[in-house]
């Protein structure tokens, strides 16, 4: 199967590292023209630069997902240097912990606001070109936490909740444009936040011991790569699913309800790492 993304027009929000970076590196690997953006403006520069070398043409900007303005700002730079745009992948957006005891309502708010109203934003700005070309890819990068809720961090469950219901609704009404919709649920994606879990155990913890605890939950028995995610991505953006959308698909290595056991595994693995220095303190 060949998938020949040459010449599209993508947008990958939040694409200055991990999933997002993974993303914007495979479309320009196809020869796709690639817009990326994030707010760290030294880091977008750079991964601009990397995607330069395969990619047939860049364009890499910071902007905050939750300026309205500046999301269409970029959009329509894009749309006039290109002549519109065919693929947006929002990916922009990072979970949040928190459960009724620690949160505020205006946490989730601002959580919200970069999620779902993030998502939102860009979906907005881009339609306008895709229905007038009829011919338009959303592809969303969502959660799986947001199709099966966990015991803990609230934000992430409602919040990309939302953003898969707002998927599916658009998958629904768009098509008529033909512009399709689809969401993408993470598993345990490696992107590096697995070290700061890691180091958050503090010492006496070894690595092996923490993903044997983290991987009892998925059943294929690894993280995932960015680029499990990436290839997905293509696809959808491609012919080949030309009759795919409002669809909600796992990237999660079989995992499922699993997910809502993870918060107490890792308590109990905390507990357990605790009793152990203590042993060793007094011994």
């Amino acid at each position: 199967m060949n998938i020949d993304l040459s010449g599209k027009r993508v947008i990958v929000t939040g694409a200055s590292r991990g999933i997002g970076r993974a993303i914007a590196k495979a479309f320009a690997a196809e020869g796709a023209h690639v817009a990326i953006c994030a707010r760290n403006e030294e880091a977008i520069r750079e991964t601009g630069q990397e995607l330069e070398a395969g990619a047939a043409a860049v364009i890499a900007r910071p902007v905050d997902v939750t300026d309205t303005a500046a999301v269409q700002a970029f959009v329509a730079e894009i749309a006039q240097a290109w002549g519109g745009v065919d693929v947006l992948v929002n990916n922009a957006g990072q979970g949040k912990g928190g459960n009724l005891d620690t949160l505020t309502a205006e946490d989730i708010l601002e959580h919200a606001n970069v999620l779902q109203m993030g998502h939102f934003r860009f979906v907005q700005a881009v339609v306008p070109f895709m229905r007038k070309q009829r011919w338009g890819r959303i592809i969303e990068i969502n959660a799986l936490a947001g199709t099966i809720p966990t015991p803990e961090g609230i934000p992430s469950v409602i919040n990309r909740a939302s953003c898969i219901a707002l998927s599916r609704s658009l998958g629904m009404s768009l098509p008529k444009d033909n512009i399709l919709v689809n969401t993408l649920n993470m598993g345990w994606i490696d992107t590096g936040q697995w070290d700061r879990h890691f180091r958050e155990m503090g010492p006496g913890v070894s690595r092996e011991e923490f993903d044997a605890m983290v991987m009892k939950v998925v059943p294929i028995g690894r993280y995932g790569r960015p680029e499990d995610v990436a290839g997905m991505a293509l696809f959808l953006a491609s012919e080949y699913a030309s009759f795919i959308s409002g669809a909600s698909i796992d990237i999660a290595g079989g995992m499922g309800g699993q997910i809502a056991y993870y918060p107490t595994l890792k308590r109990d693995f905390a507990e357990s790492i605790r009793k152990r220095r203590e042993d060793a303190a007094s011994s």
